[in-house]
């Protein structure tokens, strides 16, 4: 299966794309975390995009887009994959479309501001190798580290003020995905619920698995 994760930032989309990828035996793709490997790995796109990040400029779509279509190229994406954090915008979307990229699924994780601003309070993320944990949701066997050992931090943009200015950003510029993909019947709507099983329950239902 080829499914996208939409949801606001902290509506809890990357904790249910891990869930159904364990459950298919598909790769999640993360734009934020292929970001980062291709700039690591000092790819061709990803030598572009460090441009940008290390002046703290938000990495254009079409650089975005090519990180995104190397990604899909390797081996373990022969058998399906899901998207997190990509395609955010109408356009982004339309180039997927033109990619020939051929959806079985669109998962919107609805979760009101009020619950995620509280959320993100308790969001902690590992330095190395990504992972992210929740201090009540998702907590780490490990305390404040990682599993893999790591100090887990709190991201800046984990701030209230600053959870609000993405929600704002997501309303306007995401949420239309959400009318996209409905017109082309590829929409779920899935309810987040209090407990993350489930939130999962409901998850797979929608997808059928």
């Amino acid at each position: 299966m080829k499914i996208i994760f939409l949801g606001a930032p902290g509506a809890g989309k990357g904790t249910q794309a891990e869930y159904v990828s364990e459950r298919l035996g598909i790769p999640t793709i993360s734009t934020g975390a292929i970001i980062r490997e291709a700039t690591k790995a000092g790819t061709e796109m990803g030598l572009v995009a460090k441009e940008y990040v290390e002046r703290g400029a938000l990495v254009p779509d079409d650089v975005v887009i090519g990180i995104v279509k190397e990604r899909l190229a390797k081996s373990d994406c022969d058998k399906g994959y899901i998207l997190d954090g990509f395609p955010r915008t109408v356009p982004q979307a339309e180039t997927l479309d033109a990619m020939g990229v051929k959806l079985d699924a669109v998962v919107s994780l609805e979760v009101s501001d009020e619950v995620i601003v509280e959320r993100m309070s308790g969001r902690r993320v590992c330095s190395n190798c990504s992972k992210s944990y929740h201090t009540v949701y998702k907590p780490s066997p490990n305390g404040d580290a990682c599993e893999c050992g790591t100090p887990l931090t709190v991201r800046a943009d984990d701030a209230p003020d600053v959870v609000r200015s993405r929600l704002t950003v997501y309303h306007s510029s995401t949420e239309p995905l959400k009318k996209f993909y409905g017109d082309k019947g590829l929409l779920r709507i899935v309810e987040g619920q209090d407990k993350v099983e489930d939130t999962t329950e409901r998850t797979f239902a929608a997808l059928g698995i």
